[in-house]
Protein backbone atom coordinates (compact mmCIF):
# COMPACT_ATOMS: atom_id res chain seq x y z
CA UNK A 1 0.00 0.00 0.00
CA UNK A 2 1.61 3.44 -1.57
CA UNK A 3 1.64 6.40 1.44
CA UNK A 4 2.99 9.62 1.65
CA UNK A 5 5.61 10.20 4.59
CA UNK A 6 4.11 13.15 6.86
CA UNK A 7 5.06 14.29 10.40
CA UNK A 8 1.57 15.53 11.41
CA UNK A 9 1.80 18.21 14.40
CA UNK A 10 -0.88 17.79 17.16
CA UNK A 11 0.77 19.46 20.26
CA UNK A 12 -2.70 20.63 21.84
CA UNK A 13 -4.74 19.09 20.13
CA UNK A 14 -7.48 16.19 20.47
CA UNK A 15 -7.06 13.08 19.08
CA UNK A 16 -10.11 10.43 19.32
CA UNK A 17 -9.12 7.35 20.62
CA UNK A 18 -12.07 4.20 20.80
CA UNK A 19 -11.31 1.62 22.94
CA UNK A 20 -10.33 -0.39 26.05
CA UNK A 21 -6.88 -3.00 27.16
CA UNK A 22 -3.16 -2.69 26.48
CA UNK A 23 -3.25 -1.61 22.80
CA UNK A 24 -5.75 1.34 23.15
CA UNK A 25 -3.60 2.57 26.45
CA UNK A 26 -0.69 2.65 24.10
CA UNK A 27 -2.54 4.86 21.48
CA UNK A 28 -2.99 7.31 24.20
CA UNK A 29 0.69 6.86 25.38
CA UNK A 30 1.90 7.28 21.67
CA UNK A 31 -0.89 10.65 21.56
CA UNK A 32 0.27 12.22 24.94
CA UNK A 33 4.28 11.71 23.70
CA UNK A 34 3.13 13.85 20.64
CA UNK A 35 1.80 16.25 22.96
CA UNK A 36 -2.21 15.19 21.96
CA UNK A 37 -5.04 15.49 23.98
CA UNK A 38 -6.66 11.70 24.11
CA UNK A 39 -10.33 12.05 23.98
CA UNK A 40 -13.25 9.86 23.58
CA UNK A 41 -15.76 10.23 20.55
CA UNK A 42 -17.99 12.32 22.34
CA UNK A 43 -15.60 14.73 22.21
CA UNK A 44 -13.99 14.33 18.54
CA UNK A 45 -15.60 17.95 17.34
CA UNK A 46 -12.48 19.89 16.66
CA UNK A 47 -10.39 16.56 16.28
CA UNK A 48 -8.56 15.63 13.19
CA UNK A 49 -7.51 12.02 13.92
CA UNK A 50 -8.91 8.51 15.45
CA UNK A 51 -7.58 5.50 16.41
CA UNK A 52 -10.13 3.00 16.51
CA UNK A 53 -8.93 0.26 18.78
CA UNK A 54 -12.00 -2.38 19.31
CA UNK A 55 -11.85 -6.04 18.66
CA UNK A 56 -15.34 -6.36 17.23
CA UNK A 57 -15.30 -5.84 13.52
CA UNK A 58 -18.74 -4.50 12.93
CA UNK A 59 -18.04 -2.81 15.57
CA UNK A 60 -14.75 -0.82 14.26
CA UNK A 61 -16.40 -0.73 11.02
CA UNK A 62 -19.31 1.36 12.24
CA UNK A 63 -17.15 3.64 14.27
CA UNK A 64 -14.86 3.75 11.23
CA UNK A 65 -17.61 5.45 9.37
CA UNK A 66 -19.02 7.56 12.44
CA UNK A 67 -15.57 9.34 12.58
CA UNK A 68 -15.17 9.59 8.85
CA UNK A 69 -18.33 11.43 8.51
CA UNK A 70 -17.27 14.08 10.80
CA UNK A 71 -13.75 14.13 8.83
CA UNK A 72 -11.09 12.57 10.75
CA UNK A 73 -8.51 10.46 9.57
CA UNK A 74 -9.12 7.16 10.94
CA UNK A 75 -6.28 4.27 12.39
CA UNK A 76 -7.74 0.68 12.85
CA UNK A 77 -4.66 -1.24 14.12
CA UNK A 78 -3.82 -4.64 11.98
CA UNK A 79 -6.75 -3.53 9.65
CA UNK A 80 -4.95 -1.37 7.08
CA UNK A 81 -7.66 -1.70 4.64
CA UNK A 82 -9.98 0.66 7.04
CA UNK A 83 -6.83 2.95 7.56
CA UNK A 84 -6.51 6.10 6.13
CA UNK A 85 -2.89 6.21 8.02
CA UNK A 86 -0.59 4.23 9.18
CA UNK A 87 1.64 4.57 12.42
CA UNK A 88 5.07 4.07 11.96
CA UNK A 89 7.66 2.36 14.45
CA UNK A 90 9.32 5.63 15.29
CA UNK A 91 13.16 5.99 16.01
CA UNK A 92 13.20 9.10 18.61
CA UNK A 93 16.17 11.51 18.75
CA UNK A 94 14.35 14.78 19.51
CA UNK A 95 14.17 17.03 17.47
CA UNK A 96 15.01 14.35 14.77
CA UNK A 97 12.21 11.36 14.23
CA UNK A 98 12.82 8.32 12.21
CA UNK A 99 10.02 6.69 11.11
CA UNK A 100 10.12 3.58 9.52
CA UNK A 101 6.63 2.39 7.93
CA UNK A 102 5.66 -0.60 5.85
CA UNK A 103 2.13 0.59 5.18
CA UNK A 104 0.41 -1.70 7.23
CA UNK A 105 1.73 -5.36 6.23
CA UNK A 106 4.24 -5.53 9.11
CA UNK A 107 4.34 -3.88 12.63
CA UNK A 108 6.94 -6.59 12.99
CA UNK A 109 9.19 -5.46 10.41
CA UNK A 110 9.40 -2.18 11.41
CA UNK A 111 10.23 -2.76 14.92
CA UNK A 112 12.90 -4.93 13.83
CA UNK A 113 14.23 -1.95 11.57
CA UNK A 114 14.06 0.43 14.10
CA UNK A 115 16.43 -1.36 17.13
CA UNK A 116 18.80 -1.90 14.74
CA UNK A 117 18.60 1.40 13.85
CA UNK A 118 18.76 2.96 17.57
CA UNK A 119 22.32 1.20 17.85
CA UNK A 120 23.45 2.78 14.69
CA UNK A 121 22.21 6.48 15.44
CA UNK A 122 24.44 8.43 17.91
CA UNK A 123 22.04 9.92 21.13
CA UNK A 124 23.27 13.28 20.76
CA UNK A 125 21.84 13.52 16.74
CA UNK A 126 19.08 15.86 18.00
CA UNK A 127 21.64 18.29 19.69
CA UNK A 128 23.14 18.63 16.08
CA UNK A 129 19.77 19.02 14.54
CA UNK A 130 19.75 21.88 17.34
CA UNK A 131 22.71 23.49 16.69
CA UNK A 132 21.83 23.60 13.19
CA UNK A 133 18.46 25.37 13.53
CA UNK A 134 20.67 28.08 15.64
CA UNK A 135 22.96 28.48 12.98
CA UNK A 136 20.53 28.91 10.06
CA UNK A 137 21.80 32.95 10.44
CA UNK A 138 25.01 32.52 10.33
CA UNK A 139 24.63 29.78 7.79
CA UNK A 140 23.62 32.29 5.39
CA UNK A 141 25.71 34.91 6.37
CA UNK A 142 28.31 32.85 5.46
CA UNK A 143 26.76 31.57 2.26
CA UNK A 144 24.50 33.86 0.51
CA UNK A 145 23.90 31.59 -2.20
CA UNK A 146 21.32 29.16 -0.93
CA UNK A 147 22.67 26.65 -3.67
CA UNK A 148 26.53 27.02 -2.10
CA UNK A 149 24.67 26.89 1.29
CA UNK A 150 22.82 23.68 0.16
CA UNK A 151 26.47 21.97 -0.93
CA UNK A 152 28.17 22.71 1.91
CA UNK A 153 26.04 21.28 4.27
CA UNK A 154 25.66 18.35 2.05
CA UNK A 155 29.88 18.20 2.15
CA UNK A 156 29.85 18.68 5.77
CA UNK A 157 26.95 16.15 7.24
CA UNK A 158 28.35 13.43 4.33
CA UNK A 159 30.03 10.69 5.42
CA UNK A 160 33.67 11.23 6.84
CA UNK A 161 32.29 14.87 6.59
CA UNK A 162 33.09 17.78 9.70
CA UNK A 163 29.88 17.42 10.69
CA UNK A 164 29.00 14.29 9.68
CA UNK A 165 25.87 12.62 11.76
CA UNK A 166 26.82 9.39 12.70
CA UNK A 167 29.99 10.56 14.58
CA UNK A 168 28.81 11.81 18.47
CA UNK A 169 31.41 14.59 17.98
CA UNK A 170 29.32 16.56 15.42
CA UNK A 171 27.47 18.64 17.32
CA UNK A 172 30.84 20.23 18.83
CA UNK A 173 31.98 20.68 15.54
CA UNK A 174 29.79 23.24 14.23
CA UNK A 175 31.20 26.66 15.16
CA UNK A 176 34.75 25.70 13.97
CA UNK A 177 32.81 24.43 10.60
CA UNK A 178 31.65 27.78 10.18
CA UNK A 179 34.38 30.09 11.25
CA UNK A 180 36.42 27.93 8.49
CA UNK A 181 37.47 29.36 4.80
CA UNK A 182 36.41 25.88 3.16
CA UNK A 183 34.28 27.22 -0.28
CA UNK A 184 31.62 24.84 -2.47
CA UNK A 185 33.02 22.52 -4.51
CA UNK A 186 33.36 23.38 -8.26
CA UNK A 187 29.64 22.36 -9.96
CA UNK A 188 30.73 20.75 -13.59
CA UNK A 189 28.41 18.21 -14.67
CA UNK A 190 28.90 14.63 -13.53
CA UNK A 191 27.73 12.06 -15.88
CA UNK A 192 25.96 8.82 -14.83
CA UNK A 193 26.02 6.06 -17.33
CA UNK A 194 23.66 3.58 -15.83
CA UNK A 195 24.94 -0.19 -15.90
CA UNK A 196 21.02 -1.45 -15.28
CA UNK A 197 17.71 -0.31 -14.60
CA UNK A 198 17.64 -1.68 -11.41
CA UNK A 199 18.66 1.28 -8.78
CA UNK A 200 20.06 -1.07 -6.48
CA UNK A 201 22.92 -1.60 -8.95
CA UNK A 202 23.69 2.19 -8.73
CA UNK A 203 27.15 2.67 -6.70
CA UNK A 204 27.57 4.45 -3.13
CA UNK A 205 28.69 7.02 -5.29
CA UNK A 206 26.38 7.67 -7.61
CA UNK A 207 23.60 6.90 -5.14
CA UNK A 208 25.13 10.13 -3.29
CA UNK A 209 25.56 12.58 -6.40
CA UNK A 210 21.87 11.47 -7.00
CA UNK A 211 21.25 12.67 -3.59
CA UNK A 212 22.46 15.87 -3.73
CA UNK A 213 21.93 16.76 -6.93
CA UNK A 214 20.13 20.30 -7.84
CA UNK A 215 18.88 19.37 -12.25
CA UNK A 216 18.82 15.65 -13.20
CA UNK A 217 19.55 15.67 -16.71
CA UNK A 218 18.37 11.99 -18.36
CA UNK A 219 17.42 10.00 -21.05
CA UNK A 220 14.08 9.79 -21.70
CA UNK A 221 14.02 6.06 -20.77
CA UNK A 222 15.50 6.57 -17.39
CA UNK A 223 13.12 4.64 -15.21
CA UNK A 224 11.25 6.54 -12.34
CA UNK A 225 12.37 4.08 -9.98
CA UNK A 226 16.12 5.30 -10.70
CA UNK A 227 15.28 9.43 -11.03
CA UNK A 228 13.44 9.25 -7.78
CA UNK A 229 16.65 8.19 -6.02
CA UNK A 230 17.06 11.85 -6.36
CA UNK A 231 15.99 14.79 -4.14
CA UNK A 232 12.04 15.29 -4.96
CA UNK A 233 12.72 18.85 -5.20
CA UNK A 234 15.83 18.56 -7.76
CA UNK A 235 14.76 19.75 -11.31
CA UNK A 236 14.42 16.76 -14.03
CA UNK A 237 14.98 17.82 -17.46
CA UNK A 238 15.10 15.13 -20.62
CA UNK A 239 17.58 14.68 -23.31
CA UNK A 240 18.12 16.82 -25.29
CA UNK A 241 17.82 20.07 -23.86
CA UNK A 242 18.74 23.27 -25.02
CA UNK A 243 18.82 26.77 -23.42
CA UNK A 244 21.33 27.95 -20.37
CA UNK A 245 23.14 25.58 -18.04
CA UNK A 246 20.46 25.97 -15.57
CA UNK A 247 23.11 26.13 -12.40
CA UNK A 248 23.88 23.73 -9.64
CA UNK A 249 24.86 20.61 -9.13
CA UNK A 250 23.95 19.06 -12.58
CA UNK A 251 23.83 15.28 -12.85
CA UNK A 252 23.57 14.07 -16.39
CA UNK A 253 21.60 10.68 -16.38
CA UNK A 254 22.44 8.10 -19.26
CA UNK A 255 21.48 4.62 -20.44
CA UNK A 256 24.44 2.68 -21.59
CA UNK A 257 25.53 2.60 -25.00
CA UNK A 258 24.11 6.15 -25.29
Amino acid sequence: MKSLPLFHRIAGQRVVVLGEGVAAEAKRRLVVRAGGVPVGEPEAHGAALAFVVLDDERDAKAAVRRLKHFGLLVNVPDRPDLCDFTVPSVLDRDPVLIAIGTGGASAGLAKALRLRLETLVPQRLGDLARALHGARTALRARWPDAGDRRRMLDQALGQGGALDPMQDGAVDAVPAWLEGTAEPDGVEPVEIVLTSDDPEDLTLRQARLLGSADVLLHDRDVPVAILDRARADAQRIALPCDGPDPGGLVIVLRRAGR
